[in-house]
């Protein structure tokens, strides 16, 4: 792995190479895309079939999976993984549901109630992806939240091998008590999701990680539907105060590092000594991953370790990083948690893995990534409910405000808004 100082002279060059990370350029595969939905909204499932066919080479009699494949999926799962998926279920909902938000309503002197009313989505989509690897943790950490916030449908979309959906996926969706899955991917199975088709139900929103195209996709149908977030590849900081077992912080860069060739993996240390052991162990960790071919491209496009001076300057570093999951691998984790201001999520102390973030400890692992955690939220409860504002003015109230309202219009030129108010306390004269 490189290391740098944050005082070499070359260090603002490199950060801001770093900061340039999510700034993907989809306009290569736009046009593609474009063209995909606009074929799924003009011919719906026919489109989808032959998207399907011609990309995933899986020809379907049928989108949807029937009650007989789940049944063959929970044959296909050992017992003690499919303790372990409902173990990470009913730890995801007990998390989730402490975000649970409720409508209020405040009544005024002059008789004016004001309030939010919150309401659950309708109807909710959930992309899970295939291909490189089967992904049970994304359908628990979209679908239960949906759940938990009151979603009446929760319709799943995910990619056909050619023996069906992967066991475990399916299992996950049971586990989740999701309402329908659909064995459509790519752009194709967002079009479906965003305009709905003959066999395919429209949803409010949709959310979940995908590929280039699913990304691009999202962000295309934004507007006729809601999305999450476009998710980019996944991302490791990690701050050390020169304290723990190097081969811990190597093993746990390289827990990014496997999922994809983009993925970035950094280390903010106070320690040389520590910055050369961690390069070290991550040479020699590496040589032993199945996926070390991903992982090594992974760690040389992207891995960094950078030497800083003291924790404070650490932290500003990551804040401007602003990084997916964030480590503060130190030995007073908590007294530095003060001063994070930027990251998906934070994993306090040397016991505390990335890993454990993804899969049991009952946060949502689905994060803002390429330094959008300096404006956003991860996926929860909030992100599957809609909030309505309340008015209700009585007579006092219309009285005592009126002129004010009326005098604010006419500040903004407009006539007709103050005359509505107008009319309201003449009437009384």
């Amino acid at each position: 792995m490189r290391i740098i100082k944050s005082n070499d002279k070359s260090f603002a060059q490199t950060l801001s190479g770093v900061l340039k990370r999510g700034e993907a350029d989809t306009s290569a595969v736009e046009v593609t895309v474009k063209a995909i939905l606009d074929d799924v909204r003009a011919r719906g499932d026919h489109a989808v079939a032959e998207y399907t066919k011609r990309f995933d080479k899986v020809y379907l009699d049928a989108f949807e999976v029937r009650e007989k494949e789940f049944a063959a999926a929970l044959r296909a799962v050992p017992k003690k993984d499919l303790a372990v998926i409902r173990l990470a279920a009913q730890r995801i909902e007990s998390f989730h549901k402490r975000q649970s938000d409720n409508s209020w309503f405040v009544t005024e002197p002059d008789g004016t109630v004001l309030g939010s009313k919150v309401t659950p989505l309708e109807r909710a989509g959930i992309y899970v992806p295939g291909g490189k690897a089967a992904y049970p943790s994304t359908v628990l950490m979209n679908a239960i939240p949906a759940k938990v916030a009151g979603v009446d449908e929760v319709v799943m979309a995910t990619p056909p091998g050619k023996d069906g959906v992967n066991p475990y996926v399916l299992v996950a969706a049971k586990a989740a008590s999701v309402d329908r899955v659909f064995k459509i991917g790519g752009a194709q199975a967002i079009g479906a999701l965003a305009y709905g088709t003959e066999s395919i139900p429209r949803v409010d929103k949709i959310t979940g990680p995908g590929n280039i195209y699913v990304a691009t996709a999202k962000r295309l149908v934004f507007g006729a539907v809601d999305i999450d977030m476009i998710a980019g590849p996944s991302e490791i900081l990690i701050i050390n105060d020169g304290t723990g077992d190097p081969s811990w912080m190597a093993i746990d860069l390289l827990s990014q590092a496997e999922h994809d060739e983009l993925a970035s993996s950094i280390l903010i240390t106070t320690s040389e000594k520590t910055a050369k052991a961690v390069a070290k162990e991550v040479g020699r960790l590496l040589k032993g991953l199945k996926r070390r071919a991903i992982a090594g491209e992974s760690i040389d496009r992207y891995g960094l370790i950078i030497i800083a001076g003291t924790l404070e300057e650490a932290a500003r570093i990551s804040n401007a990083i602003a990084p997916e999951h964030l480590e503060l691998f130190v030995e007073r984790p908590f007294e530095l948690l003060g001063l994070i201001r930027n990251a998906g999520a934070v994993f306090l102390g040397r016991n505390t893995p990335e890993a454990a973030g993804d899969y049991l400890a009952g946060p949502n692992h689905t994060l803002p990534t390429g330094g959008t955690a300096r404006f956003s939220s991860p996926l929860g409860v909030w992100d599957f409910v809609k909030r309505t504002s309340v008015i209700s003015f009585s007579e006092g109230a219309i009285d005592s405000l009126g002129r004010d309202i009326k005098r604010f219009a006419e500040m903004e030129g407009l006539e007709a808004h103050g005359r509505s108010v107008e009319a309201r306390f003449k009437k009384k004269k």
